[in-house]
């Protein structure tokens, strides 16, 4: 089953009824996630900001929060955009994910992340993050689908 959808300014594409809903639980995840943030895992949260990043951890916390809240939002309601939001998620992925790589190697006990080995599958998960963002969204093969329509001496 397939759902025409267009994407922004790029042309229409089609979506199916996984990606749809891989999508729609992403943007539920990160959702709750942002409102986590700011309510009651906002502790949890400050734990994992890491010693170097030069801002107070419960801003960071706060604004990580509202982030998720955005782009959770953004997910479940900017279908036509959902080619560059997905994007976006996965670059927000990878920007947390130095705060994953500090927790590990400071060895901080938060989520009940209290052991290397439970830190290091989460770590194992961040990238599953970033692929879930660029396949529920199509980004990654929009992209694709764009470097090869250009001509070769292009690509």
């Amino acid at each position: 089953m397939t759902f025409p959808e267009t994407g922004g300014a790029a042309a229409p594409t089609r979506r199916s009824l996984p990606r749809l809903l891989g999508r729609l639980a992403l943007g539920a995840v990160l959702l709750l996630a942002g409102i986590s943030h700011l309510t009651f895992n906002r502790e949890a949260f400050q734990a994992q900001v890491p010693a170097w990043v030069p801002l107070d951890a419960d801003l960071v916390v706060v604004l990580s929060g509202i982030a998720e809240i955005v782009l959770g939002t953004a997910l479940l309601t900017l279908h036509r955009w959902r080619v560059p939001v997905g994007w976006v998620v996965a670059l927000f992925f990878v920007a947390i994910f130095p705060g994953n790589i500090s927790q590990f190697v400071t060895a901080t006990d938060s989520f009940g992340l209290n052991s290397d080995v439970s830190r290091g599958i989460r770590l194992a998960f961040q990238p599953l993050l970033v692929l879930w963002a660029l396949w529920a969204t199509d980004a990654w093969r929009a992209w694709r689908s764009r470097v090869a329509a250009r001509p070769p001496s292009q690509r």
